[in-house]
């Protein structure tokens, strides 16, 4: 199988080094970077990813995480889309595991579970809920490592042009579609969010942007009070 990574980026330079680096020790097919006008190192870091491998390329497209994301799957070759991001690592092996989940025609797409990169003993605990509500629901966010078959995303129509909860509500279609592989595999993300606004508040404000979602609230108003973390 063939495998696109897509990486939305908007001033990224503290985290995409080390997620480019992993990849390049990767069989991945290709890198996509769909960057939304970055105005930090973001693109230097990319140009110079780039230029050393032979199958990762930039485009760009207007801010917006879904919109940057439909861009970069369009651009990309792959026959199996792996949404990333900035500041996520993807396991070794991870194209196997993907291979191997996806022989099944009727999974559909999938995602790992997460861990993060803080000491922190709060950490593993977080983490662990994320995984179990993500197993329990099959419904992935952005942070596991979204991965699908093109076709199945091209019949969806891609992400909503939406500026929250992207994930959430492509993830409720495609489950729709058939299987979603939940993958015991971790992936390692930042803690950057829980780091420099504090555990509780975080804790709190994702879990009632996520309630008012389910409770029909525009992600459009859930947006302004979701700060981004670089």
């Amino acid at each position: 199988m063939m495998i696109s990574v897509i990486i939305p980026t908007l001033n990224e330079e503290r985290s995409l080094t080390q997620t480019l680096a992993c990849l390049s020790t990767s069989d991945v097919t290709e890198v996509v970077i769909v960057d939304g006008g970055s105005s930090d190192k973001t693109i230097l870091i990319a140009e110079a990813f780039c230029a050393k491998t032979s199958n990762a390329f930039i485009v760009t497209a207007p801010v917006g995480r879904a919109g940057q994301m439909n861009e970069g799957a369009k651009a990309g070759q792959g026959d199996i889309l792996l949404f990333l991001h900035a500041d996520t690592l993807l396991p070794a092996g991870a194209t196997t595991m993907i291979e191997s989940a996806l022989i099944e025609p009727t999974v559909v797409g999938g995602r790992f579970d997460v861990t993060f990169n803080s000491p922190s003993i709060l950490a593993p605990v977080i983490s662990t809920l994320m995984n179990l509500r993500s197993r329990l629901s099959s419904i992935a966010t952005g942070d596991q490592a979204l991965f699908v078959r093109r076709h199945a995303f091209e019949r969806l129509g891609g992400f909503a042009d939406i500026p929250l909860m992207e994930d959430i509500e492509f993830s409720r279609r495609l489950k729709r579609t058939g299987q979603i592989a939940a993958l015991h595999q971790k992936v390692t993300t930042s803690f950057r969010r829980w780091e420099q606004q504090g555990l509780l508040r975080t804790i709190f404000l994702m879990w009632t942007l996520r309630f008012l979602y389910w409770a029909g609230v525009s992600p459009h108003q859930l947006a302004r009070v979701y700060r981004p973390v670089r």
